[in-house]
């Protein structure tokens, strides 16, 4: 079988306020949530297969400035949809700014950074 990726792990400043957006964004639920390492709290939010892990820490967070520059920083986040016009939308509604819109092969695609400065890619393939 070759390996399939099941999620992946980050940290965010505030999890209800991530949850809050990517359940209206992305129409994802919370699969799990609680206590988790360093007295922080995580939430698994995604589908039944895929998702991402949110973790909080309980101590003072500071961000990366360039995470393209910055060893093993984390770029952004792709995310496949069905309707991107509709996600755009969504996006907007959540309070953040769609950036760098373009449409090659094989899809569309737009991005935007969420109020942590994490940068996701929306994608709708052809």
């Amino acid at each position: 079988m070759t390996a399939m990726l099941e999620h992946t792990n980050f940290t965010v400043s505030d999890v209800a306020k991530t949850t809050d957006w990517m359940t209206k964004v992305f129409d994802w639920k919370v699969r799990w949530q609680g206590p988790s390492i360093d007295g922080g709290h995580t939430v698994h939010i995604g589908t039944d297969t895929h998702y991402l892990a949110l973790y909080q820490s309980a101590h003072v967070i500071h961000a990366k400035t360039n995470t393209h520059v910055t060893k093993g920083g984390m770029n952004h986040i792709a995310m496949v949809v069905e309707d991107i016009a509709d996600v755009e939308k969504r996006v907007k509604a959540s309070g953040f700014t769609p950036h760098n819109h373009d449409d090659y092969e094989p899809g569309k695609r737009f991005y935007f950074r969420d109020h942590d400065e994490i940068e996701f890619e929306v994608v709708q393939y052809d």
